[in-house]
């Protein structure tokens, strides 16, 4: 398990090009680490992450010398592509998120495979009431997802802060737990995790985001079909069987 915290404390973890470079390249790390499985992503302090830092982003590598056009243009896709950096690696992401998340902030929420809260946290899209479209970083394809079409149109629209027992009731978070027992309750969550094999955790997270876009019924069975035959051949899968018919905490080789 990997735990990667957003370190800006005194802007709530407002993002920077400096920031989103170093998130990159963290979430690049864990991914390409064979031995890390899951991964927890949150903030310092007392937010999670207060989105884009309104006082400054800075320039990401890369625009430099380029026009207007495609400067902004390369700026947007390198915020936007760390929600399809977690949608894509095989491992799953715990949001552990101990205070206000919007805008961006929000993104990364939304972009987790399993988000758990404390009491603290507070959300809002926020991008519409500083003069951009409220479709941005992705949220327009997975709040909808999430929580549902009608309540995600009146959230976007609206812009409104929402807290913890809201989120919770309308489906964006798995769990909200007071302030001092969060990092044991997402403990629990990444010891559930980490007792599935790792290929059988990776293609379940891979599998539960693709549905979401498969047209049809029949391609999702097909889908999973393929899956379960993956996992049948690998040598953890024995493992799983015993560990569980014996009652006892598995080993798994990655095999």
């Amino acid at each position: 398990m990997r735990r990667i915290e957003l370190v800006r404390p005194e802007r709530l973890n407002a993002m920077t090009a400096g920031m989103v470079e170093q998130l990159h390249d963290a979430l690049g790390a864990a991914e390409r680490d064979p031995r890390c499985r899951v991964v927890v992503l949150t903030g310092a302090g007392r937010g999670f992450c207060a989105g884009l830092d309104l006082n400054g982003y800075g320039e990401p590598p890369g625009v430099r010398g380029s026009g207007d056009v495609h400067a902004h243009l390369g700026t947007q896709r390198h915020i936007a592509s760390l929600v399809q950096r977690i949608r894509r690696m095989p491992q799953p992401v715990v949001a552990q998120v101990n205070g206000a998340a919007a805008g961006g902030g929000l993104a990364l929420v939304c972009a987790a495979d399993l988000r758990i809260a404390s009491t603290d946290a507070v959300f809002a899209v926020s991008f519409i009431r500083v003069g951009f479209s409220g479709c941005d970083i992705g949220v327009s394809w997975m709040l909808p997802r999430l929580v549902g079409a009608g309540r995600a149109h009146e959230l976007m629209l609206t812009a409104r802060r929402f807290d913890a027992d809201e989120a919770l009731r309308i489906g964006l978070l798995a769990d909200v737990v007071a302030p001092q027992d969060l990092n044991a309750r997402v403990g629990s969550a990444v010891d559930d995790l980490l007792a599935a094999p790792p290929l059988s955790l990776a293609l379940t997270k891979q599998g539960m985001w693709l549905s979401l876009e498969i047209p049809s019924f029949d391609a999702a069975v097909e889908l999973e079909n393929r899956q379960q035959v993956m996992t049948a051949l690998t040598g953890d899968q024995g493992e799983a069987m015993s560990a569980y018919r014996d009652r006892r905490a598995p080993s798994y080789e990655n095999r």
